[in-house]
């Protein structure tokens, strides 16, 4: 009780105490979050859910009355539109309530006010009708069908018999066949269980809607709704069983719990091989450099989710088929099922986002065969961005990961440090596979002439920070200063986490994308908590980090990291959540890939906390946990798989382990 006032008192430091605005939803012990309506509405917000064929923008909210409204946006990745462009997928928004078709005792269900909502995976509403009914609406997407799901249920709680009257009804939608690249395509709202009950009290009948997508030669499926509840339930304990975050701070732990179903969701069964999506609503069946091959990739290897390794290395391997001897750039998207590619924004550092994230990949995998398969990619993709030096020995290009959102010169800070990363993960990885040491020796050679160019090329004092300037010509902070504290340099680390924790750049949504603007993306406010824990500022980190997760997750908009503001309204873009999690394997256990079956790690263990633990890790071939612990002023570091303790040492505050398997 002590250390947890400490830990409260630690964070108001910084920062006020969270009001009712800052903390709407509340945390259950079964996992889930759940907001208890009470009197702070009208509130709306919304949230995307995704299986292998549908994906599924879900609005809802509670009105002033207490009344409950929901429209659902529905995306179909594979049935594709005309022209079959990035965004050219189905997408049908309906906002049918199912309950206003019900009736009890002959009349319509009126003076409805909800009581909690929550959410495990699947949002769950309760209401209540006066004494008389118990109402509880249940929302998700089929795991792998193109369907999506909505399960009501009705409880007389009346102490009298009383008639319930469903629907029976099935309703199709036929799609211009001009506007679809095969044609028509058929979309079904069907109800089941609909007929006449008569309930006695305590009494409940339950029915459902399926809303689903088809060709018009396919034929429709027959869903049991509860079925495909189980599956998708039977997912989310998957992924919260997997790489587990055991810490004091149980916002934290219930955040990363979260954000590992919001990576692991949306991934797309195309013609093109599986196919991690960014999603909201425009982004599907398709992989770019950034959110693909940089964000998401180098993390699936420690979930241990088959399905999102197979997406990584097919992403890697479309993105393979584009190397060609007169070193062009590769595209920055691959679209429309890998049939097309997006290019609109030229060469956006793409060859650096692909050969650090597919080097940190094949070594977190720890796999030979696949190692192999990449490493001619990653050779390229080096060679590439070797070519593109400039004169003062720093990567040029096109634009960045904003694609000219913002200004970004000839040659950016992100790019450079990115090539850095990559040479040096390259080396490791060419050591795993028996490559030639005069080439690693080489890459290694590069990334130090590189990290003194990085110096001298965007080394400045800005708005009175010695920090970098993130193009040649900029003069104003921006919050990509903090991509090398990712990438391992820290020679201006204490002034650059002072300039991003500054009135100047953090603001309550985290990293302004640029000092003085209200746009932020929450990409570079990950990065930077990621970056300031490897750097070791680990209890400041801790204040800005629990803040925002407890933002994020139990706040006004729930529950994961989103991808920006004003642009987009804070879409829940799955790869974000990817990068969240990697603020605690790469920053606060400060895991670093350096072979196969080979990492560093650097623990950086809060001072008011005694212990964390990372279980269930799956990377470089093993199932292990990490158990980090403060004992007589040394942290103890256990590794250990299947109960087995592999290794157990002491060590310094900030001292990096090998380990080797």
């Amino acid at each position: 009780m002590v250390r947890n006032f400490f830990f409260i008192l630690l964070l108001s430091i910084t920062f006020p105490a969270f009001s009712q605005d800052d903390r709407r939803w509340r945390m259950n012990s079964d996992g889930s979050i759940e907001w208890f309506i009470g009197n702070h509405i009208p509130h709306d917000d919304h949230i995307e859910m995704s299986g292998k064929k549908i994906s599924c923008v879900l609005r809802y909210g509670v009105a002033s009355d207490s009344s409950f409204h929901a429209s659902r946006s529905l995306v179909w990745p594979m049935l594709r539109t005309i022209p079959n462009n990035t965004h050219a997928s189905l997408t049908r928004r309906f906002a049918q309530d199912a309950f206003e078709m019900v009736t009890v005792n002959y009349r319509p269900i009126t003076a409805e006010k909800v009581t909690s909502i929550s959410l495990n995976g699947i949002l769950t509403v309760n209401s209540s009708v006066s004494n008389t009914l118990e109402l509880t609406r249940q929302y998700f997407p089929s795991t792998d069908l193109p369907i999506y799901c909505e399960v009501y249920r009705i409880k007389n709680i009346s102490g009298k018999k009383c008639v319930v009257e469903i629907p029976k009804s099935n309703s199709i939608y036929q799609t211009d066949p001009k506007m679809g690249t095969e044609g028509a395509y058929a979309l079904q709202v069907n109800w089941y269980n609909g007929g006449s009950y008569q309930l006695q009290p305590n009494e409940s009948v339950s029915f459902s809607l399926i809303y689903s997508g088809a060709k018009l030669n396919e034929q429709a499926p027959q869903i049991d709704a509860n079925h495909e509840m189980t599956k998708r339930l039977t997912f989310v304990q998957q992924v919260w069983n997997n790489l587990v975050l055991e810490t004091p701070d149980t916002v934290l732990n219930r955040e990363f719990a979260f954000a590992k179903i919001r990576a692991a969701e949306s991934i797309f069964e195309t013609k093109g091989g599986p196919m991690h999506g960014p999603g909201g609503e425009s982004y599907y069946a398709a992989i770019w450099a950034n959110d693909q091959a940089e964000y998401i990739g180098p993390f699936f290897p420690f979930l241990g989710y088959d399905y999102g390794n197979k997406a990584s290395l097919n992403a890697y391997q479309h993105f393979g088929k584009f190397m060609n001897p007169r070193y062009q750039p590769i595209p920055s998207s691959i679209i429309a099922e890998g049939t097309d590619i997006w290019n609109g924004a030229g060469d956006r550092g793409d060859g650096a986002m692909i050969a650090y994230g597919a080097a940190r990949y094949a070594l977190a995998c720890g796999d030979q065969k696949q190692a192999a398969q990449l490493w001619s990619l990653i050779e390229w993709c080096l060679e590439y961005c070797k070519r593109k030096l400039n004169a003062a020995g720093v990567v040029s290009s096109d634009s960045d990961e904003l694609e000219g959102r913002l200004p970004a010169g000839n040659a950016n800070l992100s790019t450079s440090t990115l090539y850095y990363d990559a040479l040096i993960s390259a080396a490791y990885l060419g050591e795993s596979i028996g490559k030639e040491k005069s080439q690693l020796k080489l890459y290694q050679t590069e990334a130090a002439k590189l990290k003194i160019a990085i110096e001298k090329y965007f080394g400045a004092k800005i708005d009175g920070f010695d920090t970098y300037k993130y193009y040649k010509e900029n003069d104003t902070l921006r919050a990509w200063i903090c991509v090398p504290l990712t990438m391992g340099i820290y020679d201006r680390s204490a002034e650059t986490i002072r300039a991003l924790f500054s009135s100047k750049l953090w603001t309550k949504d985290g990293l302004a994308s640029i000092a003085g603007d209200k746009i932020f993306w929450d990409r570079s406010t990950l990065y930077a908590l990621r970056g300031v824990l490897a750097a070791g500022e680990t209890d400041q980190a801790l204040r800005f980090l629990h803040y925002y997760s407890n933002r994020r997750l139990l706040g006004n908009h729930v529950p994961y990291p989103v991808e920006a503001f004003p642009e987009g309204n804070q879409r829940h873009l799955s790869a974000e959540s990817g990068l969240y999690c990697r603020i605690f394997t790469e920053g606060l256990f400060g895991i670093r890939p350096t072979g196969l079956q080979s990492f560093d790690c650097t623990p950086r263990l809060p001072s008011i906390w005694s212990s964390m633990n990372l279980r269930k890790i799956h990377a470089f071939g093993h199932d292990f946990d990490i158990i980090v612990q403060r004992i007589e002023g040394k942290i103890k570091i256990t590794i250990s798989e299947n109960g087995k303790k592999l290794i157990e040492q002491r060590i310094s505050d900030g001292e990096t382990l090998s380990v080797r398997f």
